[in-house]
């Protein structure tokens, strides 16, 4: 659910290049395996697959692996029963019943989903948070619990000011920490209660305070996605076009992928694929063409899914053969 780029689509060859395939993951052996043990209940290889990877190195990946697995919120329920104090039971716990609520409210807009739909989306998140509190309060140092809460936080509408707190309380404990930062710019978005002004002045803030070569340059590509998304037909084009969003994806690119100091890990990719889709909106057909090379037809769901929902791959190999245009 909030992994973006779960599909798993293998689509045909295009001109002779590689297969633009949706990629089910990063690639880390490690999901696999997690998520294999996830569906069959056995919490024995899922503690042993989270507890060898360390919070400072992108666990995020493998905690939504487990909590987007179908059937986690009966056993893990006998896990927290027999170990009544462990904090990662209580992890999985919430991050099993965040995505859980989402799949009863659905992708649908908010006046096509019923009254009891939320309502059975609420209970669940506010579940969530009972067990990532619960975590947080076991392991101090832990940061996926607040990032976890950053995310039913959205779904609760807990407001601005309580949203900024658990983003905050995230990046103190691992302060370029890509999906806080994608969380917390999506709560600035004019759509959550924010404004454009805010979400692009956060972006930018967050890459560039950040050390060259990490992945947080990618805010600041997502942020002008977020703009195109809500403009009308007509005008998203012509912001995309101007020169000075072009000069600032350039910027961007310079201190994020561009980077000697770049290093291809955790959502390298997505982060290729944004800039890849960012540039062709922009017009940019060389910078575009740069990242549809690194991708290598690598394709992540997000962003492709703007443009093609139900089919991100074909979204990408469009712009890829329009060359951005």
């Amino acid at each position: 659910m909030a992994l973006l780029g779960d599909l798993g689509l293998t689509l045909g060859k295009w001109a002779g290049r590689p297969s633009a395939r949706v990629q089910k993951d990063s690639g880390d052996p490690a999901v696999g395996r997690v998520r294999e043990a996830a569906e069959a209940a056995d919490w024995a290889t899922v503690r042993e697959v989270l507890e060898a990877r360390p919070e400072s190195e992108n666990r995020v990946e493998l905690l939504w692996a487990v909590g987007d697995t179908a059937g986690v919120e009966r056993w893990i329920a006998r896990v927290l029963e027999a170990e009544p104090e462990a904090p990662l039971p209580r992890l999985v716990a919430g991050i099993r019943h965040i995505s859980w609520g989402w799949e009863a409210r659905t992708g649908a807009r908010a006046s096509q989903v019923s009254r009891e739909q939320f309502e059975v989306f609420h209970t669940r998140l506010r579940t969530a948070e009972k067990w990532l509190y619960e975590a947080a309060e076991r392991e101090p140092q832990w940061t996926s619990p607040w990032y976890g809460l950053q995310v039913s936080g959205r779904g609760l509408q807990v407001g601005q000011d309580t949203a900024r707190r658990r983003f905050e309380a995230t990046v103190r404990r691992d302060p370029h920490h890509l999906e806080a930062h994608q969380q917390q710019l999506q709560q600035l978005c004019d759509k959550w209660g924010g404004s454009h002004e805010e979400m692009h002045a956060f972006a930018r803030e967050s890459a560039f305070k950040a050390p060259a070569g990490t992945l947080l340059g990618q805010l600041v590509a997502v942020a002008h996605i977020e703009e195109w998304l809500s403009l009308d037909s007509g005008p998203d084009a012509a912001y995309m076009r101007r020169p000075e969003v072009g000069a600032s994806l350039r910027e961007a690119a310079d201190h994020s992928f561009r980077h000697p100091d770049f290093v291809r890990r955790g959502g390298w990719n997505q982060v290729l694929n944004t800039f890849a889709m960012a540039f062709s909106l922009a017009g940019d057909r060389t910078s575009a063409q740069e990242c549809f090379r690194a991708t290598e037809g690598r394709v992540t769901e997000f962003p492709w899914y703007y443009l093609d929902g139900s089919d991100p791959a074909a979204a990408y190999r469009k712009q890829r053969s329009s060359g951005g245009r």
